[in-house]
């Protein structure tokens, strides 16, 4: 029997990045309903080429079918704070992966979202690891971290977007529960708001278990 697990951040006005504010109130307007200030990169969400001018590929023209698809799930819980992923850390998936599948680093990350070093001292891709899933084109790469790369590194955080970006990759970044996925192998799908020229977007993110 299939198990739909919700692998996406609930956003709330106290994170960086949010904000709700009341726009109609049913004693009286006749309905209820807020307006929401969101950042594009904030919790789970979807980066699109033109976020680091690696392509013109706004978030509103990555197609559908690229959102959802098969994906091996790498067990890396418990890993250092600034780690770099580099290929080896994957074991036997690194030989089961083919192209067009895509890649869930599951780290335990997730938890300290609402702590500085969520954001501060990210384990995160390495520039091996990057070219590694460009040469064998995969489909998305999906992280817990608020970015695949260290955000207080410019240099860094730009070459490793562009890498992935170049290679027709897309990157989902904040994710969430990847440690209620029992199994190495899921279908994955993630998609985004469409908003026109966006550069990145929130999205519902989930994994569906067999």
């Amino acid at each position: 029997m299939s198990r739909i697990i919700d692998l996406s951040l609930p956003l709330k006005p106290t994170m960086r990045g949010v904000s709700f504010e009341t726009a109609r109130i049913l004693d009286k307007d006749g309905w209820n309903a807020q307006m929401y200030h969101l950042y594009s990169h904030v919790g789970t969400h979807m980066d699109a080429p033109v976020h680091f001018a690696a392509g013109p590929q706004s978030i509103d023209q990555i197609a559908l079918d690229r959102c959802i698809g098969p994906a091996w799930v790498v067990d890396l819980t418990g890993i250092r704070p600034r780690a770099g992923i580099r290929p080896e850390d994957l074991g036997p998936i690194a030989d089961k992966v083919q192209s067009r599948d895509g890649l869930l680093f599951k780290t335990g990350w997730s938890e300290f979202a609402s702590e500085p070093k969520y954001r501060d001292e990210i384990p995160r891709i390495s520039l091996e690891l990057a070219q590694w899933c460009a040469d064998r084109t995969i489909n998305f790469l999906g992280v817990e971290p608020p970015s695949v790369a260290d955000v207080n590194n410019l240099e860094e955080l730009t070459t490793i977007h562009q890498i992935l970006f170049k290679a027709d990759i897309i990157v989902i970044e904040g994710l969430a529960n990847l440690t209620a996925i029992r199994g190495d192998h899921v279908t994955f799908m993630a998609f985004p708001l469409k908003l026109c020229g966006g550069d990145g977007s929130p999205v519902r993110a989930l994994a569906i278990e067999e």
